[in-house]
């Protein structure tokens, strides 16, 4: 490997006072005014804590030989995901737009004005001596594609449940509790043959699977054929839920039972991770398997909390003793967040006027007539009240090796009739409220995939090769794990919860900044403090920055006269 696969050697440090030094001296490096983007900010976290440089030493790279550096190849497939792109086509205009040129300062790239066309565009000094137009990009698109494709998927989910968690560990990003969350969900593609290891079935209205064999005619003609693949994985979050990072995934055929694939996630996680990183799991009745509940609790010291089926001799042990009255319960109200009012000062005069328009508005309405009362709701479906109770020491799950603690559930409805909800726990329940609201972390991970589907095209996949179906799927997860820990890094874990689109406009500034590079340092001025540094810059610094400045303009004037079109 050489050197500069190991290392990310143009990485700008931000240090304004060292630099504005130096300017004032009649020394810099380069100069451009950039609209500040988080991108640029969220690459600089990576870069300078080592992050980009440890995923470039363990990525399975198919290539014996690198023109251009792993680091590169990451970063830059890191900026379209970043940016939900998928297509490699289009990585020319998600550089031109995004701020990773940004982070690694003018040898990755700079701004030049097009000759022919009088664009602004990018001029890239590239990483080889093999190119015969001058580069747009850093690196060909090209180049990422097949570098995608000949990646064994095997090879790369590996990286990234073994690798990739463990950088995660290495820097402090796993919670102390080790609450994680396991599920599956199924990706869908389009109904062409040539999606490869994926699965057509047979799904209801609910995108349930449904066995053909097993329904009647009514029933099917409510169902719809699918083209799909499963993704199975596991997120690590905490009880306030304040992030969400994944810690291991697996690709594979929809038709491919969850549950031995989840455990297998779990098995590596404790083999690559050691013991005790992951205390808590929490899983939905899909993953019901006695004999690896057991081996959780046993081998590992892992906790699980699962909800059972109505057909299971354990539920139907416990609900009949709470039926005969055998059990306390307790009420349990659903915890609800309060947010703290916004103080606003308000004028006397407008205080006033608004008082005066709450009167009126209570005037009009008590001369309105009173509407049509709606008929009344079903009582059979109206809501009324939660009982929980708990029952130690069960042991009716025969294929499981462990007695059980059980949570039952009771929903009270408003004409009198109860349904029974029931949750394993491998963890004694000291308090059933709180293994309630635990297990109401498992909802998150559901919203975690509605918001990669929907906002980062977790499944629109542009290419029908596995390696490639892969690739997406593990790059989509690695960006989406990568902005949480930056936002925790920056503590704005708040927008943790929020889709990426809408993260990224709370974050991008609309200030426009002037970047002073020397000597792998950066200063980001305000327009109008570079203007009063320049204004008071001494007879002779203002000569020498003169001079390189015109070398710069004069050497920029050629950058892209022989520019391949992207």
């Amino acid at each position: 490997m050489k050197e500069s696969d190991r290392t990310v050697p143009m990485l700008y440090e931000r240090n304004d006072s060292y630099v504005i030094e130096a300017f004032r001296q009649g020394k810099f490096d380069y100069l451009e005014g950039v609209g500040e983007v988080s991108e640029a900010d969220f690459f600089r976290a990576l870069a300078g804590k080592n992050i980009l440089r440890k995923l470039a030493d363990t990525y399975p790279s198919p290539c014996k030989k690198h023109d251009v550096p792993v680091w590169v190849y990451i970063a830059s497939d890191l900026s379209m995901r970043f940016h939900g792109v998928h297509s490699f086509h289009a990585f020319p205009y998600v550089v031109r737009l995004g701020g990773m040129v940004q982070a690694f300062g003018p040898e990755m790239g700079h701004k030049a004005v097009h000759p022919q066309t009088g664009d602004v565009s990018l001029a890239c000094e590239g990483f080889n001596e093999k190119n015969t137009f001058d580069r747009q990009t850093p690196c060909d698109q090209d180049y990422l594609r097949k570098m995608a494709r000949r990646t064994e998927p095997e090879l790369l989910q590996t990286w990234f449940n073994r690798d990739v968690v463990g950088i995660f560990k290495q820097h402090h990003a796993f919670d102390a509790e080790g609450i994680f969350i396991g599920d599956a969900t199924y990706l869908f593609v389009p109904n062409n043959p040539n999606y490869e290891n994926s699965s057509l079935m047979l799904f209801d209205e609910n995108n349930h699977p449904v066995d053909p064999s097993n329904v009647t005619a009514k029933e099917r003609a409510r169902c719809t054929w699918k083209r799909c693949y499963k993704l199975v994985s596991l997120i690590h979050t905490n009880r306030a839920a304040e992030f969400f990072l994944y810690a291991g995934l697996v690709v594979t055929a929809g038709q491919d039972h969850e549950a031995p694939l989840l455990y297998r996630l779990v098995e590596a996680f404790v083999e690559h991770h050691g013991r005790g990183g992951m205390k808590r799991l929490i899983l939905d009745r899909g993953f019901l398997d006695g004999a690896q509940i057991g081996r959780c609790k046993q081998e590992w010291g892992i906790n699980v909390l699962i909800p059972a089926r109505r057909n299971m001799d354990i539920y139907q042990d416990v609900v009949g003793l709470a039926q005969a009255g055998e059990l306390s319960f307790q009420p349990w109200v659903a915890a609800v967040s309060v947010s703290k009012p916004i103080p606003v000062h308000r004028p006397e005069w407008l205080q006033k006027r608004e008082e005066a328009r709450q009167r009126t508005l209570a005037r009009k309405k008590a001369q309105m007539p009173p509407p049509d009362r709606p008929n009344p709701p079903d009582p059979s479906k109206v809501h009324a009240r939660s009982e929980i109770a708990a029952v130690t020491a069960v042991e009716t799950f025969s294929s499981c090796p462990i007695p059980l603690n059980v949570l039952v559930n009771r929903e009270i409805y408003a004409d009198g009739h109860a349904d029974y909800w029931v949750l394993l726990d491998t963890a004694p329940i000291d308090k059933p409220a709180s293994t309630r609201e635990e297990y109401g972390l498992r909802s998150a991970i559901e919203e975690r995939h509605r918001q990669l589907k929907c906002f980062s095209d977790l499944e629109d996949f542009a290419a029908r090769v596995f390696s490639l179906v892969v690739h997406q799927v593990v790059f989509v997860l690695l960006t989406y794990s990568l902005i949480q820990w930056f936002l925790l890094r920056i503590r704005r874990k708040e927008l943790n919860t929020k889709t990426q689109t809408r993260t990224l406009e709370l974050l991008r500034p609309t200030l426009t900044v002037i970047i002073i590079y020397y000597q792998n340092y950066m200063a980001f001025l305000t327009p109008l403090q570079h203007q009063e540094l320049v204004l008071t810059l001494s007879e002779s610094a203002r000569k020498k920055i003169l001079t390189k400045t015109r070398r710069l303009r004069r050497s920029l004037a050629h950058a892209l006269n022989q520019a391949r079109p992207p």
